[in-house]
């Protein structure tokens, strides 16, 4: 076979591979509905979420395993955030006024060094979230772990913190991951409905 002919079939082969895959990533294939029609992206199946005990912005320790039985917010910020964080606890507040009722809502410290008791609480408080979101602190050895269960890069001087809303159902398998610039109070609240919220 001519060399020229070999080159026509392996772009035409490849032209054929690229627009197969953009039809997979860009109609559903990224398990963005995944037939389970959640909104939100499907966290891979089977995977329990990692426990932990921390305490939050008032001194009382939480649990992953204490919700058990319904479903969980959980999300990652640090207090003294400026954009992301106010944003990501908005569409959270959104969510659950479309509700109508609260649903356990966790977010875990991604700043241990500044995230004091203090400011977790000054942060609750400006973002209208009192008594509906807890603010879990802790140390970086204990946070570590929760963060790497999670693929959570945690917030430094060089970069931003991984921002995303993970939803746990009521077994405590994790069902559903939002990155934050997908995120909206609708959706959220559409795929809590559908974890039984």
């Amino acid at each position: 076979m001519p060399v020229r002919a070999r080159l026509a079939m392996m772009l035409a082969a490849t032209f054929v591979l690229v627009a197969a895959l953009s039809v997979v990533l860009f109609t559903g294939g990224s398990d963005h509905a995944g037939g389970a029609g959640f909104d939100g992206a499907l966290r891979p199946p089977g995977i329990p979420p990692i426990d932990f005990a921390l305490k939050d912005q008032d001194g009382k320790v939480a649990t992953l395993d204490q919700y058990r039985g319904q479903p969980v917010m959980l999300t990652f910020m640090y207090s003294t955030c400026r954009d992301t964080c106010p944003l990501t606890a908005q569409q959270i507040k959104g969510a659950l006024d479309q509700l109508g009722k609260d649903v356990p809502t966790l977010a875990i410290s991604v700043d241990p060094a500044n995230d004091t008791k203090l400011n977790a609480r000054r942060f609750v408080n400006q973002q209208g979230l009192t008594k509906r979101m807890r603010f879990l602190l802790g140390d970086r050895a204990q946070l570590e772990p929760i963060w790497d269960a999670y693929g959570i890069q945690p917030q430094s001087k060089k970069f931003e913190h991984s921002a995303y809303v993970v939803l746990v159902d009521a077994h405590g398998v994790q069902r559903v991951g939002w990155p934050v610039d997908k995120l909206t109070p609708e959706g959220l609240a559409h795929d809590l409905r559908l974890l039984g919220a």
